[in-house]
């Protein structure tokens, strides 16, 4: 007896056992997918990983529906269920990342552009004060040659006068003040005092130069002889000789020379006695 013969299928169990195949791929494929997509975001937030698995619950709904709607000859395929698995996994990773594109590992290598924190400036470092400069010192005026024999300005008998008082003429200048006025030395130099019956107690000065300063008449000596200095006090004035009266009688004799004009020689030193 034959051996009995094996049921063929029939071509509506063929077209269901294919479908099911078919949809069964999908899945896996979706599932792939989903798995690629998820791994691949870096670092997903909180937020991220919950609308990723919303997507891939999405995703995995809106594939069995349109497995099902195509079983039953509804729905037509769609690109995407063509697509290979790298394009798929792209979709459900737009899908995850709310369509941004993810940056590849490259990428995140790359310093992006005024990311990088810059320095603070250095600040220049404050300049020293500058310290103010020393003020020079104030040059003291310049002494005087001469200072006047007696505090008081004004002139008696002049150089050169006539009179029945003198041999020839005047040979000095006269400073009409008080008897007891102070008289002081007009310049530095040697000191020395004399008698004479014409002049009467008189001192002499002689100056670096050689040049002699004559005071007559005088009534008594502060210094008798010795170094002087400009304007140290050496006599008072007096009446002694051949007076008519208490005053000054005061002479210039350079170095081997009479009796000069003591009025230019005051001048010349920056003095005016008249």
């Amino acid at each position: 007896m034959a051996p009995e013969a094996a049921t063929r299928p029939t071509r509506a169990e063929l077209r269901l056992a294919a479908r099911e195949q078919s949809r069964a791929q999908r899945r896996d494929a979706a599932k792939a997918a989903t798995r690629t997509a998820l791994l691949r975001v870096a670092l997903p937030s909180v937020a991220a990983l919950g609308v990723a698995a919303a997507a891939a619950i999405t995703v995995q709904g809106e594939t069995a529906d349109q497995q099902r709607a195509q079983a039953a000859g509804q729905v037509p395929r769609t690109a995407a269920d063509t697509a290979p698995d790298g394009a798929a996994a792209q979709a459900a990773q737009a899908v995850a990342t709310g369509g941004q594109t993810q940056a590849s590992r490259g990428d995140a290598r790359r310093p992006l552009a005024g990311a990088q924190p810059t320095e603070a400036p250095t600040e220049a470092p404050a300049a020293a004060p500058t310290a103010e400069p020393t003020p020079e010192p104030t040059p003291e005026p310049a002494k005087p040659k001469a200072v006047m024999p007696v505090a008081q300005h004004g002139l008696g008998e002049l150089f050169g006068a006539d009179g029945t008082h003198w041999a020839n003429k005047h040979t000095g200048i006269d400073f009409p003040v008080n008897g007891g006025s102070e008289v002081y030395a007009v310049a530095d130099g040697t000191l020395r005092t004399q008698w004479n019956p014409f002049y009467g107690y008189m001192t002499i000065i002689k100056m670096p130069d050689g040049t002699e300063a004559w005071y007559c008449h005088l009534r008594a000596y502060k210094v008798r002889k010795g170094p002087v200095k400009q304007g140290d006090l050496i006599a008072f004035v007096g009446s002694s000789g051949n007076s008519t009266g208490p005053h000054l009688h005061f002479e210039i004799r350079p170095p081997g020379s009479g009796p000069i004009d003591p009025l230019p020689w005051f001048l010349s030193n920056g003095l005016d006695p008249r």
